[in-house]
């Protein structure tokens, strides 16, 4: 897989998923906590809009506190921009070379995975991420990954029920692969997604 076509394509598809929202789901919850859909869809294009000098002023900003200062960013960023907007800056941006400090090309992937994954899930829309580049993002979860994230998964054996792939071991905790990477990246999941006597270890109260 060319992991940049890849790049491009996740922020295409995601674009026009936004583009077909209705105005209510805009201000839905998602996966990440105290995020709207406003926020999440413009917290990524942020790498696309602020240069490494205006980064590095928020950051200050934040006194070195990154989530604060991704949160602030994002709550005001997603007031000023219209839903169409925050589309448009996906899809003109689709090859846009940015990538995190952290993972490279394969964390900008993971960025947009997951970020999309956050607005998709919790309005029960039924996109499935092209089990390609959803195994070039489990192939590359390790202890930084669990621990940056915040997730628990000590006794469980993560099992997918569309490829080949498992991560850990102990009790099984069976789930569509794409699922499976937002527990690895400390999600929260709606019920039914996960099967297992210990699934509800992974389920939004």
């Amino acid at each position: 897989m060319d992991i940049h076509s890849a790049i491009a394509a996740e922020r295409r598809e995601l674009a026009a998923v936004l583009d077909g929202l209705p105005a209510a789901a805009w201000d839905a919850p998602t996966l990440c906590a105290g995020w709207r859909v406003r926020e999440v869809a413009t917290h990524m294009s942020m790498g696309f809009r602020y240069s490494v000098p205006k980064m590095a002023l928020e950051v200050a900003k934040a006194k070195g506190n990154l989530h604060r200062m991704t949160d602030r960013c994002a709550r005001r960023d997603a007031a000023a921009f219209t839903t169409a907007q925050v589309a448009a800056l996906l899809r003109d941006n689709a090859d846009h070379p940015w990538k995190p400090p952290v993972g490279g090309f394969e964390g900008a992937l993971g960025h947009d995975v997951i970020h999309g994954l956050d607005i998709t899930v919790p309005l029960g829309l039924d996109r499935r991420v092209p089990l390609e580049r959803v195994r070039v993002l489990l192939d590359k979860v390790g202890p930084g990954t669990l621990k940056r994230f915040g997730a628990d998964v000590d006794g469980i054996e993560l099992r997918a029920d569309d490829t080949d792939w498992s991560f850990g071991a102990g009790t099984p905790v069976t789930g569509a692969a794409q699922d499976l990477l937002l527990v690895l990246y400390g999600r929260k999941l709606p019920a039914g997604r996960l099967s297992g006597e210990r699934s509800n270890r992974f389920v939004a109260a």
